[in-house]
């Protein structure tokens, strides 16, 4: 098996940009997993059983972008690190249309050309 890689993954804009439509897939999947169970398709289920297919449905979605090198930072948002900042991403967004640098995140976006 191998060691975990303690480096970060550094992202081209080409790079990320290829990796966005598996990444919208897994998205709206686990989003229409997570909405299915927040509107009524979850009836007769206790609400902690509820919460915790939640809280897997989020945490595999999550797992699966990490494993490709993606840092998960809350909820469908997620950052590309590029080496000076990330190339931010947050469902629904069509593309990849957002940077930040590392110290202003999410606050901090800007549009990309």
């Amino acid at each position: 098996m191998p060691e975990a890689d303690s480096e970060k993954k550094v992202f081209s804009y080409d790079e990320a940009a290829a990796l966005l439509p598996e990444v919208r897939r897994l998205t709206e999947a686990a989003y229409q997993r997570v909405a299915d169970l927040g509107s009524g398709t979850a009836e007769g289920m206790a609400t902690t059983e509820v919460q915790g297919r939640i809280e897997g449905i989020v945490g595999a979605w999550a797992q699966a972008l990490m494993e490709m090198g993606i840092e998960v930072k809350g909820l469908w948002l997620i950052d590309f690190d590029n080496g000076s900042g990330c190339y931010c991403w947050r469902y629904p967004e069509e593309s990849l249309q957002f940077y930040h640098s590392y110290e202003d995140g999410f606050r901090g976006r800007m549009r990309i050309q």
